[in-house]
């Protein structure tokens, strides 16, 4: 497969993961786009692993991984923009809440923690694949998972 009929059929499944791991529509183009352009420039290489696919999903965890190492520290994460704002009302605004709590508590997990609950629960990976992924080990991923997913439930405890 030539790299354009790998973006072709590949692109949208990328975007969700990076959206995931994002939680911003544009900061996850960028972060799929960083992962392309890498994926591009070594496309011999990835083209003949066992699991291109694998190899190309590695690099967008890395992109994203890598944007938030790089971000000021004196940033903070917030919820994100593109979300509907919840209206209060009897059809479905407990439902938005919900979302946003989550989105919220999301975004303020350490981004290997969400990439571990992203990659865990959206891909089904199991842990020694995310360890892989995440060049760590299985133990570690287990310990971030039940980090990230204690706070998710303080959070949702707190509603």
């Amino acid at each position: 497969m030539d790299f354009h009929e790998y973006v072709v059929t590949r692109r949208q499944p990328l975007l969700r993961l990076a959206y995931l791991l994002t939680g911003d529509a544009h900061l996850a183009e960028d972060v799929v786009q960083t992962a392309l352009l890498r994926a591009f420039r070594q496309w011999r290489r990835v083209s003949r692993a066992d699991q291109p696919d694998a190899y190309v999903r590695r690099m967008v965890v890395n992109a994203y991984l890598d944007g938030r190492r790089r971000r000021s520290s004196t940033e903070a994460a917030t919820a994100p923009a593109d979300l509907p704002a919840v209206a209060p009302g009897p059809d479905h605004g407990d439902a938005h809440a919900e979302r946003t709590v989550m989105w919220t508590a999301l975004a303020g997990l350490p981004r290997v923690q969400r990439a571990v609950l992203v990659l865990r629960y959206y891909e089904d990976l199991d842990d020694a694949r995310i360890a892989e992924l995440l060049g760590s080990t299985p133990s570690t991923v287990r310990s971030n998972a039940s980090r990230a997913l204690a706070t998710l439930r303080k959070e949702w405890t707190r509603v």
